[in-house]
């Protein structure tokens, strides 16, 4: 990879579909046999690039284009059919809402439960605590169950706990598309000086959404692909 953060080469994902919902056993039963059910549907395929450290990516395509689908094969929560998606060092990922946290759970617990599920010692979570805490500011529901949580609340606390990780590669989905126009501003300044103070510098950073607000404005250091479903 040399100096790469993130390296996709010829990356596809195939599904299955099928009419019905006892095709999916028949494919399993009489597949191995030659007989074939439902038909195959490619989310994205043939898609290739690189994110340098320190770069922002920007992934802009239309509803079912395959962007949160790519953001998944980054991740590692799904894997590719084909193709090869390598990454250097640790990634932190904001795909969706409420991903990594425990409803049952309160706020504070989730945090030590997603830095751990990202790789963090209960030492270095507490170090960070009080930071993820000011910048979610919800106040005494970081001691409730995030099932009671609105939306904003939720994406509030997982920006906080995914930003503070120190991640050599950092994955947004539309989460900031929930919550308040104020609290939206709020994380792009995050980033911002982030990236501008050096404390991420070897980051790379590969964002999906329908805005070019944060990882699509023409600027330097930045890239954007759009993105468009394999069988439109």
């Amino acid at each position: 990879m040399g100096e790469l953060a993130v390296a996709v080469r010829d990356v596809g994902k195939r599904y299955r579909i099928y009419s019905q919902p006892q095709d999916r056993l028949k494919q399993m039963v009489f597949g191995r046999f030659g007989r074939h059910y439902g038909e195959d549907f490619w989310a994205l395929r043939h898609v290739t690039f690189d994110v340098a450290p320190g770069e922002r990516f920007g992934v802009i395509g239309r509803n079912g284009s395959g962007k949160s689908t790519l953001l998944q094969m980054i991740a590692g929560t799904i894997a590719p059919t084909e193709g090869e998606v390598d990454i250097r060092g640790r990634v932190a990922a904001l795909l969706e809402l409420g991903s990594g946290f425990n409803p049952e759970f309160t706020g504070r617990e989730n945090v030590f439960l997603n830095a751990a599920i990202q790789g963090l010692s209960r030492e270095q979570v507490l170090a960070r605590f009080d930071d993820i805490a000011a910048f979610a500011d919800i106040g005494e529901f970081i001691d409730q169950s995030v099932k009671v949580y609105s939306s904003g609340m939720f994406v509030r606390l997982a920006f906080a706990v995914s930003t503070s990780m120190e991640a050599d590669v950092l994955l947004i989905d539309e989460a900031l598309a929930v919550g308040d126009v104020f609290f939206r501003q709020k994380c792009y300044r995050r980033l911002e000086s982030s990236r501008a103070t050096g404390g991420c510098s070897k980051s790379g950073r590969a964002t999906a959404s329908h805005s070019r607000r944060y990882s699509g404005r023409p600027r330097s250091g930045s890239a954007v692909v759009r993105s468009t479903s394999a069988n439109n």
